[in-house]
């Protein structure tokens, strides 16, 4: 069997499948979602509500707003005008097809089957003789798409085109649907399309980068599906290439990542999602050519966002305007951006310096975006969004894209889009291997089936996390008396420290000490990179059961923070809290001062929001608890004030 990786995982090849994938990767392999099944109250809702509600709801809307039609009329299919503000409208459909597959791959549906197939069939009637795939374009529709548009021919805006950006999610989706059904309808229209891209692009070519970086990522996927190192290259020459003023190029500047060399970056800057799609890339480059100036760039950028410009949610984004990064310590809550895609994008980039380092600190990051800045952008329902994400709203002003509360669609709808691929996949982000040892990063109840070196493990969990910290792991290797090691992640919150930076601070120390047991004996146990070990000859129901105290914390924002001085935030475990109004109809949300004399107490609510643990806040002169929920779930009761960040005194 050879290891394919996609999406943050690694799929497995059949022996005798004809496109080879390569072998030198990253030094961890993260288990492929597929082999991950989760059984919790938190993620398998979810999970399924994406499969049944969100992917058919997306395809519903790209189809309802002519995004499939312009297929169709760039293909000969159908006669009329293109449709759409935005030349990177074809990606809507491509991103969703993507999470459609990833949803074969877990549970077959000959309907959605075909139904991707159809919408196949589309993409290839579109594509032009050589490869060339933009519907905008072939569509002579430059005149009506009034924003992110070429001139007149192939190629001459990149700045603002989207023409490679596009063609990074199609390669992206593409891979998906080969690896879900075996077929190359999708895939051949991919390599069509990236052969000509790799024919144009190049030292002897055009010396242009992509102003929205993606394409980096899908050409990587492409690789790693063929072997054939000509995508991988490219990949790397488009990162080579930017910042830097070949053949007289005018510099596109920060917002494109384009004012400096990629290996000379070591400050997070312009729009968010593009940068951490490029540094995501950059990981990769660092991983597979084993490169030390990328390697030490994207080390140089993690520590400036985690230390600098990383929200308590995980967000990343300061600003509206360009949808960017702000300057060091610059994180308003009213007027955060925090896109959803941004923290899709910072997920990712996570999983891939961990899957470089080893350290979970990496996860710790993952984690608290995972379950906080990034679940937020879709609703319980799975049919509305978020596309922006503050810390604070006064329930009136409208700043999702010109509502107060979640949308079913965007104009630019690279959110849900987004959210339907990311949420099929998140299984993936839960286990990984190296060698002898097997990772645990994420605590979910469920089972995976775990491929080490020498051993396969199946992998039962039984937990209520995040409304607990107890975790029982049961372990059935496939040989007994064999020794290796589980590695089963302490997370930062547990031990003190919010975020593997000084950013964030708790407001007192918590004495509570992590437990762990094996076979129902307690032990001591040695921690490495943020990671408990447990080494020994494992037997068939071996068990190891880990306990994290899951007191309420008070967390505090460095000084330079200027937002957050005299204010505090709540989080236990890895959710952080906020005050909604329809808890708390006769309290200034804004306005309300919590005491160090108010006590918190935890009271799970299975009938509220899904099943949530809310906070109550007993302050003294209050007859009734002021309630705190977790900001997760925020808004899923109509638009009203929120504020994550209270004042203290």
């Amino acid at each position: 069997m050879k290891s394919l990786w996609f999406c943050g995982v690694f799929i497995m090849l059949g022996a005798n499948e004809a496109l080879m994938a390569q072998t030198k990767d990253y030094p961890i392999t993260p288990v492929p979602f597929t082999q991950v099944h989760f059984s919790d109250s938190f993620w398998a809702p979810r999970l399924e509500v994406n499969r049944a509600v969100s992917i058919p709801a997306a395809f519903e809307q790209a189809e309802q707003t002519g995004r499939m039609d312009n297929f169709k009329i760039a293909g000969g299919l159908m006669e009329g005008q293109h449709q759409g503000l935005f030349g990177f409208d074809d990606t809507d459909p491509y991103k969703i097809a993507e999470g459609a597959s990833y949803a074969l791959m877990v549970k077959p549906d000959p309907k959605l089957d075909a139904y991707l197939d159809e919408l196949i069939g589309y993409f290839a009637a579109a594509q032009e003789d050589d490869g060339y795939l933009y519907t905008t374009l072939t569509n002579q529709a430059c005149d009506i798409v009034k924003w992110c548009h070429p001139e007149k021919e192939r190629w001459d805006n990149l700045q603002h085109s989207h023409e490679l950006y596009n063609a990074g999610h199609m390669y992206e989706a593409a891979v998906a649907h080969y690896q879900a059904t075996g077929e190359r309808n999708f895939l051949d229209v991919a390599l069509r399309n990236a052969d000509l891209i790799c024919a144009t692009f190049n030292e002897d070519g055009l010396n242009i980068p992509p102003g929205h970086e993606e394409i980096e990522l899908g050409l990587v996927k492409l690789y790693r599906v063929t072997g054939d190192e000509k995508y991988l290259r490219t990949a790397k020459f488009f990162m080579d290439i930017r910042g830097r003023s070949i053949n007289g190029r005018e510099l596109w500047g920060a917002y494109n990542q384009d004012h400096k060399p990629v290996t000379e970056q070591d400050e997070a800057v312009g729009h968010a999602v593009r940068a951490a799609y490029l540094y995501a890339a950059m990981t990769d480059i660092a991983a597979i050519y084993g490169d030390k100036d990328y390697r030490d760039a994207v080390d140089k950028l993690w520590q400036n966002v985690v230390s600098r410009k990383l929200y308590l949610t995980g967000g990343i984004g300061a600003r509206h305007e360009g949808e960017s990064f702000g300057e060091n310590y610059e994180l308003p809550n009213a007027t955060a951006y925090n896109e959803t895609c941004a923290a899709i994008a910072l997920v990712n980039w996570a999983h891939r310096m961990f899957l470089l380092h080893g350290d979970s600190q990496y996860i710790d990051v993952l984690e608290r975006t995972l379950y906080n800045g990034l679940i937020v952008g879709v609703s319980l329902d799975g049919k509305h969004y978020f596309y922006p994400n503050p810390l604070a709203s006064d329930g009136k002003w409208d700043f999702n894209k010109g509502s107060a509360e979640r949308q079913p669609w965007f104009g630019c709808a690279c959110c849900p889009g987004n959210v339907t691929r990311f949420v099929a996949s998140v299984p993936g982000l839960a286990y990984a291997s190296k060698d002898d040892s097997l990772y645990v990063n994420l605590y979910v109840a469920g089972e995976a089936e775990i491929a080490m070196t020498d051993q396969a493990v199946k992998l039962d969990v039984e937990t209520n996390y995040p409304w607990d910290g107890q975790v029982k792991v049961t372990a059935e290797p496939e040989k007994v008396d064999q020794t290796w090691t589980l590695r089963l992640r302490l997370p930062g919150w547990a031990w003190n420290r919010p975020i593997p930076s000084d950013l964030y601070r708790y407001a007192q120390t918590d004495e509570s000490q992590v437990a762990l047991c094996v076979n129902g004996e307690s032990v001591t146990f040695r921690v490495e990179q943020g990671y408990a070990r447990v080494t020994r000859a494992w037997q068939a129901g071996d068990t190891v059961e880990l306990n994290l105290p899951m007191s309420v914390r008070r967390i505090m924002a460095h000084d330079k923070v200027e937002a957050n001085q005299g204010r505090v935030a709540l989080q236990r475990g890895p959710l952080v809290y906020c005050l909604e109004a329809k808890d708390n109809l006769d309290v200034d949300i804004d306005e309300f001062k919590l005491t160090n004399q108010a006590e918190l107490a935890v009271d799970y609510r299975p009938d509220v929001l899904g099943g949530i643990a809310v906070l109550n806040i007993n302050q003294p002169g209050l007859s009734e608890p002021v309630i705190a929920i977790p900001y997760n779930v925020w808004c899923n009761r109509g638009a009203n004030p929120m504020a994550v960040w209270l004042v203290s005194r």
